[in-house]
C-alpha cells in the first residue's frame, strides 16, 4: 500500500493535515510518531537513534523526517550532528573479550549526504569503545573505553580478591583522538583511572590509605556489595562531556552513582599523576556528586544518584548556564524507583576550581531543579535515557527503554512528546501499539534550526517515520468502513490543489454503530480546528471549515 505523500513547509500558513480517526466501537487514537507539539515547544531538529537499527533519523517538530544516515553496525551507543553537517556515531562491533551493556569498538564520521568519511576501530584484547563519545570544537572526538586488568594485576593493586568474581577487572579510560585518515587516527591525550586510586584494604599494596582523606582518588574496593560488586564491568562510565570554558570533562560513573570531573588541560603525563594542568591536580578528581559514600563522606541518606546517565553541562547562553543537567534513572533508589531529571549548582569559581569541605559531601546538597512524574513511580526508566536543556528554558528528555522522547517547561508542562515507531524490524505502521521493549533509545539530540551544520542543506520534511499504509483514497474510503485499528492520515501534496485554502467542505458516510472525530493539524503537529467531535449514526454527514482561520 502505498505511504501518504511528503508534507512541503512551503504552504506552511495554509497547508494542513486532515486526521480522520474512525471510532466503530472503542475510542482509537495515535500510537507512533509525534503525539503532541504545543504551544511553547522549542521548535527544531531532534536527532536519534534506535539501539536495534542500523538508521540514524533527523525529524523537525511535527514528527517529520528531514535526513536518515545509514550504518552497516548498530550504534553504541551516542550519535551527534557536527557542524560541519555530518554525523558523529558509536558503532558496535564484536569483541568476546569485552561483552557487556553499551559496548561498541568503532567510530564513524559520515557527511551529511551518508557517505562514510572516517571509520577508525578502538577494539583489541586489551581495550574497546563503550557508551559515549563526544566531539571537540579541534575536530578531535573524546572516547570512553574499558581497558583489560588481570585478576594478578587486580589484586597486586589492592584490590580484594572477593571483588574479583569475574577474573578480571576493566577499568575506565578516555581518549582524545585526532583523525589522521580513512581509518586512522592518533591518540594525542588519555585518562585512566587505573592511575588515581586508593584502598584500604592491603596495607602492604601500593594505594594504600584512608579513603575519607582522598575524595579525589577512586576507591578500587567500591561497590563491595550490590549488584554492581565484583563486575569486571567496574566504574561502567556511560557519558562523557566537555566544557570548553574550564576544559573539564564530565562522566557518569553509573557503578559509583555519580559523576566526576577532571582536568583536560593536562598533558597525558600530568593526567596520570597528581599535579599539573590549569588545576594544578594533574589528572586526580576536582569534583565528584551524586554519592558520597564511595568517599567515605556519607551514607544512604545523603544519596542523590542513582544509575544516573548523560552528564552535562547546560551551554553558555542557555537558562541555567554552567550548571550540570544529569538523568537519574532511580534505580534502587530508597522506598520505589522512578526517575527524575536533576540540575545542580557546582561549587566552582570563575577559573574552574571547587570548593570542597573535608569529610563532608560535595556540594550542593539538593539540586537546584528537578523534574520527575506527578505520581513519580509512572515514570521510570531503569537504563539508558538522557535529558538535555533546550535555548528557551524546555528540557527534552528521553525515556529510552520506551522510546520516547517529551519536552517539559521549567514548570514541569509537557508541550511536545514523540513515540518512537523503530523497531528491530522497523517502522511500525500508525495505529499499531508498540511493543513493550525492543524500541530502547540511548540518547535524543535537539537542533536550532539556526545550527550551522544545516547551512546549504534542505530542511524540507518528508514523510513521518511510521507507515501509513492507506494512501489518499484508500483513506476516505475507509472513514465509512474502516476496521477499528485504522488511522487514517490524509497528506496534502502541494501539486494537487490545497482543499484547505480557502475553504473546504467534507463528506463522509458513517456505518450504522460509526462515530468519527475530524481534526486539523498544521505541518508542525499542532491541532488548528476540530470539526466534527462525537457524530454518530449511520448516514451522510457533512462539515466545513474555513482554512484562513488557521492560527499555525
Amino acid at each position: 500500500m502505498p505511504r501518504a505523500a511528503p508534507l512541503r513547509r512551503a504552504a506552511l500558513a495554509a497547508l494542513a493535515i486532515l486526521v480522520l480517526i474512525p471510532l466503530p466501537a472503542a475510542a482509537q487514537s495515535l500510537t507512533v510518531g509525534c503525539l503532541l507539539n504545543g504551544d511553547g515547544s522549542f521548535d527544531g531538529y531532534t536527532l536519534f537513534a534506535p539501539i536495534a537499527s542500523t538508521t540514524t533519523y533527523l525529524i523537525d517538530n511535527g514528527g517529520f523526517l528531514v535526513n536518515s544516515w545509514e550504518s552497516s553496525y548498530r550504534p553504541a551507543l551516542s550519535t551527534y550532528l557536527l557542524e560541519s553537517g555530518h554525523l558523529l556515531r558509536a558503532a558496535k562491533i564484536s569483541n568476546p573479550n569485552f561483552n557487556a551493556g553499551g559496548s561498541g569498538g568503532m567510530v564513524e564520521e559520515s557527511s551529511w549526504d551518508g557517505d562514510l568519511l572516517w571509520q577508525y576501530t578502538y577494539s583489541t584484547s586489551f581495550h574497546h569503545q563503550h557508551h559515549d563519545i563526544e566531539p571537540l570544537a579541534s575536530g578531535n572526538v573524546l572516547v570512553v573505553a574499558w581497558e583489560y586488568k588481570s585478576q594478578a594485576e587486580a589484586i597486586a593493586e589492592g584490590r580484594n580478591p572477593s571483588l574479583i568474581t569475574q577474573g578480571k577487572l576493566w577499568p575506565d579510560h578516555v581518549i582524545e583522538v585526532e583523525p589522521t585518515g580513512a581509518t586512522t587516527g592518533t591518540i594525542v591525550w588519555e585518562w585512566h583511572v587505573w592511575d588515581h586510586l586508593i584502598q584500604d584494604y592491603d596495607p602492604g599494596k601500593p594505594n594504600y590509605g584512608v579513603v575519607a582523606d582522598h575524595p579525589e582518588l577512586i576507591d578500587l574496593n567500591y561497590p563491595s556489595v550490590g549488584a554492581a560488586a565484583g563486575n569486571a564491568d567496574w566504574n561502567h562510565l556511560n557519558s562523557v562531556d566537555h566544557n570548553a570554558e574550564f576544559d573539564q570533562i564530565i562522566m557518569s560513573s553509573h557503578s559509583f552513582d555519580e559523576v566526576w570531573v577532571i582536568d583536560h588541560s593536562t598533558t597525558t603525563e600530568e593526567a596520570a599523576g597528581h599535579t599539573g594542568g590549569a588545576s594544578g591536580k594533574g589528572g586526580d578528581l576536582l569534583y565528584r556528586w551524586g554519592n558520597p559514600e564511595t568517599y567515605d563522606a556519607g551514607g544512604a541518606a545523603e544519596q542523590r544518584l542513582f544509575a544516573q546517565h548523560d552528564a552535562k553541562w547546560i551551554p553558555d547562553g542557555y537558562p541555567g548556564e554552567g550548571n550540570i543537567l544529569v538523568f537519574n534513572n532511580g534505580t534502587r533508589r530508597p522506598g520505589v524507583d522512578y526517575s527524575s531529571v536533576e540540575e545542580l549548582v557546582p561549587p566552582v569559581d570563575a577559573l574552574g576550581n571547587y570548593t570542597y569541605v573535608p569529610g563532608s559531601p560535595y556540594d550542593p546538597e539538593d539540586p537546584i531543579w528537578s523534574y520527575s512524574a506527578a505520581n513519580p513511580p509512572d515514570f521510570h526508566a531503569q537504563n539508558i535515557s538522557g535529558a538535555t536543556r533546550l535555548p528557551n528554558g524546555n528540557t527534552l528528555i528521553c525515556d529510552g527503554p520506551a522510546g520516547t522522547f517529551f519536552e517539559v517547561t521549567a514548570a514541569f508542562d509537557t508541550v511536545w512528546f514523540y513515540v518512537s515507531p523503530v523497531t528491530q524490524f522497523g517502522p511500525l505502521d500508525q495505529g499499531d501499539p508498540p511493543p513493550s521493549d525492543g524500541r530502547n533509545v540511548f540518547r535524543a539530540e535537539r537542533y536550532a534550526p539556526g545550527f550551522p551544520g544545516f547551512d546549504g542543506h534542505d530542511m524540507t520534511p518528508g514523510d513521518p517515520i511510521e507507515q501509513y499504509p492507506l494512501g489518499v483514497e484508500e483513506a476516505v474510503e475507509g472513514v465509512a468502513g474502516a476496521s477499528s485499528d485504522v488511522v487514517a492520515r490524509l497528506a496534502l501534496h502541494p501539486s494537487r490543489p490545497n482543499p484547505f485554502t480557502p475553504a473546504t467542505a467534507i463528506a463522509f458516510e458513517l456505518p450504522e454503530t460509526g462515530r468519527v472525530r475530524l481534526a486539523v493539524y498544521d505541518v508542525r503537529g499542532r491541532k488548528v480546528a476540530t470539526l466534527v467531535d462525537g457524530v454518530r449514526g449511520a448516514g451522510e454527514h457533512s462539515v466545513s471549515w474555513d482554512g484562513r482561520n488557521d492560527r499555525g
